[in-house]
């Protein structure tokens, strides 16, 4: 009986410490960028500035049209590659990596940042794809 509380307590723990993860990317995401929805991009899509902050392998199989990428892995060293002049729309798988994103890039004086709200698994517009 005693292992089983202790593995309840493991569990209880773990799913404490994903919320906590999960409330501080929200809070980043909500003081770094504004979240926009796909149809507000697709909107915008025409001469935007789009990041696709995913792996590479992931951004060759398919991304949004017009989107470059700038992985995560390498964000940090390659900052300076977006522009401060325009508006900048990063987006990810699912939304969790794109606020870290917006934050370097709000640290080093982005004002015009945006996300893409749930991320490529919500984007219904134009695509690029290896296929």
């Amino acid at each position: 009986m005693e292992i089983l509380k202790f593995i309840l307590a493991l569990i209880v723990l773990g799913l404490v410490i994903y919320g906590g993860y999960l409330l501080y990317l929200w809070w980043i995401a909500r003081n770094s960028a504004q979240m926009i929805e796909a149809t507000e991009l697709e909107a915008l899509r025409a001469g935007a500035q789009i990041v696709d902050v995913r792996e590479t392998p992931e951004f060759e199989a398919r991304h949004i049209l017009g989107a470059r990428n700038i992985p995560m892995s390498q964000f940090k060293q390659r900052q300076a590659e977006v522009r401060r002049d325009k508006p900048v729309y990063l987006y990810d798988e699912d939304g969790n990596l794109a606020p870290r994103c917006a934050r370097i890039l709000k640290k080093n004086g982005h004002d015009n940042v945006f996300i893409l709200k749930n991320g490529f698994s919500t984007w219904g517009g134009k695509v690029k794809s290896r296929k």
